[in-house]
């Protein structure tokens, strides 16, 4: 579902099987600072979660596999 988000924000016919899960998401994928903001609010909406901005950092943003795990973090302490 990550990869749903990333692809919609991307656009140019980029689908969510193109996203590779060790992809920088700024490095490889050029994501710009108002596609990022749109990348996280649409995580939070999609997820149903509040991100934490104070304690996310560029590092969990290296990879869509490492921010997968900081939402999936995010959701189980919410439960």
């Amino acid at each position: 579902m990550l990869a749903n988000v990333l692809a919609n924000v991307l656009g140019s016919g980029m689908t969510a099987d193109d996203i590779s899960a060790d992809a920088d998401l700024v490095d490889e994928y050029g994501l710009d600072s108002l596609q990022m903001i749109a990348f996280l609010l649409g995580i939070e909406d999609t997820f149903d979660v509040e991100l934490d901005y104070e304690n996310l950092r560029l590092d969990h943003l290296r990879s869509v596999s490492e921010f997968a795990d900081f939402v999936s973090n995010l959701r189980a302490a919410a439960q």
